[in-house]
């Protein structure tokens, strides 16, 4: 009866296998899928920090310019005041919550009001218009609110002031501290 088959090179049976016939049965069959599996793995929590931080910033100056006509004039001219609704409360939460994207402080929950302040944007002021963003110029606010919804639920990735907190213990599940909020989160 003969013996099973020992992993060799190809074309030399019995010879010791080469770093890269063992390389290849380490990762399986997967091949390329599981070496982006590891790439993923490895540069997700980059990649969630870089497009908080590019979303923040964009975020931020739609923000400044209605009030401060920063980094330039509006698209509908002149700044807003403070008072005015909807765009008032609205500049506010883009200034307040872009910067605090950007930061990743109070990740989560910063993304969550400008998600919800995006869709109330997006059907008080540009679906009554029409139902297709392209049709009402929504695309903005429909995008913002999705991707800003996302980061709610994938929180602030690498770099942020919300993993900095957590790393020294002064906040996080399960973690006592004298700085801590008073309530359970």
């Amino acid at each position: 009866m003969p013996s099973p088959p020992t992993l060799s090179s190809p074309g030399r049976p019995g010879a010791a296998p080469s770093p890269r016939d063992r390389r290849r049965d380490a990762e399986g069959s997967a091949g390329l899928p599981g070496r982006f599996a590891a790439l993923r793995e490895a540069a997700g929590p980059y990649a969630v920090a870089a497009t908080r931080c590019v979303f923040g910033l964009l975020f931020f100056c739609h923000g400044s310019a209605g009030f401060f006509d920063l980094p330039e004039m509006p698209v509908n001219g002149g700044t807003t005041e403070l008072t005015a609704w909807p765009a008032g409360p609205a500049a506010v939460i883009q200034i307040v919550g872009g910067a605090m994207l950007m930061l990743g402080l109070g990740t989560r929950t910063a993304a969550l009001v400008c998600s919800g302040s995006m869709a109330y944007a997006y059907f008080d002021v540009h679906q009554p218009t029409a139902l297709w963003p392209i049709q009402n110029g929504g695309e903005d606010a429909a995008v913002f609110c999705w991707a800003f919804l996302l980061l709610a639920f994938t929180g602030p990735g690498a770099f942020s002031v919300d993993g900095l907190l957590r790393r020294r213990g002064i906040t996080g599940p399960g973690r006592k501290s004298s700085r801590t909020a008073p309530y359970p989160r």
